[in-house]
């Protein structure tokens, strides 16, 4: 039942966020006590565009396409849009990127970040991708070290840099008129320290209406052995069935049509669909952050990853009518009535709280669709969902998908949306 993912993007973490052991120094006790720091930042707008560089692209209605390309590799004509310099105002550790675009016929993506400390790093890839397989196999990458920062698959890993950079590169089939559009692009910055246990939030907003939203249910744990090459359903596919219940809420999941490829005697086609639409041909599983909310845009109109500090900030989404998708990890007995034992990393829904504050999910670990909608202690799951070391933990990922209907609320004072 594991987002492996998570775990090797703790063992990536700096050494100075890594879990404490006994015997630590005082400075690395300060270390675990330092404050949860978050920033996300999105360029949607044709203006916000135009503040990057331009090469090959327009941004007309604060859409990218390729107008001019401005060179050729590998058979594909491209053009680049390079965002401006983002500074944070803390000196983040890891980065994850999102982005809402379209890739018709034979067009991909290339995203790629670079920070700046005492120096700048080079550019380093964090994926080419395209909303479908059929041309372009959508991958991560790993490694690229240098002297700032390393890849991790979805995540850029640093020692800590101040500001930032994307460049994001669109492709087309040399001598094609096709162009692939990039409506949205932004980026989740973080340093969150290591810590083994959290406090307990006090109930919000969504408890004290007590809301529940009404996302459907759908099981992983129905898909077990199904289609290999995509990870082969059952365990691996708790991030794609995530997502596939987010898009029943909002009536966006894709026609039956774009998955008749599906075998018809299997039960829910459209997970097996959404797994096949999130596959990372690089890391070799579904788990991808971005591949999940970038499926999930083309679907809904925005979706992107960042971290949350708390279910504080979850209740706001969820009184906004918008479910929250997140990443937990715990061991045997951590979290109670759980259908698995344990995981080092597992995505389920966040759709409700009670008016005690304990947290209503979609988990879709358990069996059958009947056993989906569970209700989890509120201590038990936050520190789950929040903590982060190098055994496992998201330190609070969360995808937040929604429509023009689901506005977002209002933003975080320290900029998590």
């Amino acid at each position: 039942m594991t987002r492996t993912l998570t775990a090797l993007v703790a063992a990536a973490l700096p050494a100075a966020l890594l879990p404490l052991t006994a015997g630590a120094s005082e400075a690395a006790s300060t270390a675990q006590a330092e404050p949860r720091r978050v920033d996300y930042r999105e360029f949607t707008t044709g203006a916000q565009m135009k503040a990057g560089t331009l090469r090959g692209l327009s941004a007309r209605k604060g859409t990218l396409r390729i107008t001019k390309p401005v060179g050729t590799t590998g058979g594909y004509e491209y053009g680049q849009w390079v965002s401006p310099w983002v500074k944070q105002g803390f000196s983040l550790t890891e980065l994850v990127p999102s982005w809402t675009a379209t890739t018709p016929g034979d067009t991909y993506v290339r995203v790629e970040v670079r920070g700046k400390g005492p120096k700048r790093s080079t550019w380093d890839a964090i994926t080419n991708w395209a909303l479908d397989d059929r041309t372009v196999k959508r991958r991560s990458y790993s490694g690229q070290s240098d002297d700032l920062g390393r890849v991790a698959w979805d995540t850029w890993v640093t020692s800590g840099v101040s500001s930032w950079q994307l460049r994001v590169t669109l492709m087309r089939r040399a001598g094609t008129a096709a162009t692939p559009k990039v409506k949205a692009v932004g980026a989740m910055v973080s340093r969150v320290p290591s810590s083994t246990g959290v406090t307990t939030s006090k109930p919000g907003v969504a408890s004290r209406r007590g809301t529940v939203l009404p996302v459907p249910s759908y099981s992983q744990m129905a898909h077990r052995g199904y289609y290999q090459q995509y990870d082969g359903g059952g365990a691996a596919w708790c991030s794609p069935t995530s997502t596939t219940m987010v898009l029943g809420y909002y009536g966006a999941l894709p026609p039956a049509s774009q998955y008749r490829w599906v075998r018809k005697d299997y039960p829910d086609r459209v997970v097996a669909h959404l797994a096949r639409s999130t596959y990372d041909n690089g890391f070799g599983g579904t788990g991808n952050w971005p591949f999940n909310t970038a499926y999930a845009a083309s679907r809904t109109g925005h979706a992107f990853v960042t971290r949350l500090r708390s279910l504080r900030e979850a209740e706001k989404f969820v009184a906004a009518g918008i479910p929250v998708v997140t990443s937990v990890a715990f061991s045997s007995g951590q979290l109670t009535g759980a259908p698995i034992s344990s995981t080092n990393g597992h995505l389920m829904v966040v759709v409700g709280f009670k008016g005690n504050g304990d947290v209503v999910v979609n988990d879709p670990a358990a069996p059958t669709r009947s056993g989906v909608r569970r209700t989890y202690d509120r201590g038990q799951f936050e520190d789950a969902w929040l903590k982060r070391g190098s055994a496992g933990g998201s330190g609070g990922i969360a995808y937040i998908v929604h429509d023009k209907a689901h506005p977002l609320p209002a933003p975080g004072a320290k900029g998590a949306w």
